[in-house]
């Protein structure tokens, strides 16, 4: 059976491998990955619009992995609509970029509940194979916030060098174009980035893990009889 500090520590990191996968699963269902606020270019560009007219044209966007919504101002008030990404407006972005982004998610919730059953297994028993012991636990924790990390880098290519936001803001827009005035990465980005952390917080207490304290002995004095003690 595993000390009192080992189980504490392996609990603690399947409980963080539990919240991680709850985390992504959260973040991949909530449109709020990336807000911002749009341009309608075509509408200003008509009317001429200066600096104190052009909030007349000034719109938001909001979108996550699979949907989004946007609030379009062309000079005559502000006309709210909602879009999702599959299976129409994805043919317009960079498909396989975005793919990659949901599969490195997928596969980062998968290795999330790798890492929570082996950490349990740990705080348990000790394993008899190596695979199963804190090694095993340390390299799925380590896949699992790898994974998450490749998915975000990915969904950052494809907002700053890929053009997501202002390839989102004009799908079927045949009249007016957008232009993107300001973008911020929002809740859903950051609880992704909060769960890579997570597993490296768990690398750490599974690193603890190993550190062997010294046990501590008290030592006992020794008692010397001698024959003048016995007489008294």
């Amino acid at each position: 059976m595993p000390g009192c500090f080992k189980k504490t520590l392996f609990a603690l990191a399947s409980l963080i491998s539990f919240v991680s996968f709850i985390l992504i699963v959260v973040a991949m269902g909530i449109p709020k990955w990336m807000t911002g606020k749009i341009l309608c270019k075509t509408g200003a560009d008509l009317v001429n619009a200066t600096d104190p007219e052009l909030v007349k044209f000034i719109g938001e966007i909001y979108y996550g992995l699979f949907r989004g919504g946007k609030i379009r101002q062309c000079g005559l008030g502000g006309r709210r609509s909602k879009f999702t990404i599959f299976p129409h407006m994805v043919k317009k972005l960079n498909t396989g970029l975005h793919v990659m982004i949901i599969m490195f998610l997928c596969v980062a919730i998968f290795f999330s509940l790798v890492s929570f059953g082996f950490c349990i297994l740990n705080a348990i028993k000790v394993p008899y194979r190596a695979i199963n012991g804190p090694a095993g636990a340390c390299l799925w924790n380590f896949l699992a916030g790898g994974f998450v990390v490749l998915g975000v880098t990915s969904f950052m290519a494809a907002v700053k060098l890929h053009h997501l936001t202002e390839r989102i803001a004009n799908f079927r827009e045949n009249v007016f174009r957008f232009v993107i005035l300001e973008e911020r990465f929002e809740d859903c980005f950051w609880i992704c980035v909060a769960s890579a952390t997570a597993h490296a917080v768990n690398l750490l207490l599974i690193a603890f893990s190993g550190i062997h304290f010294p046990k501590i002995k008290t030592k006992t004095e020794e008692v010397n009889v001698t024959a003048e003690d016995i007489m008294y």
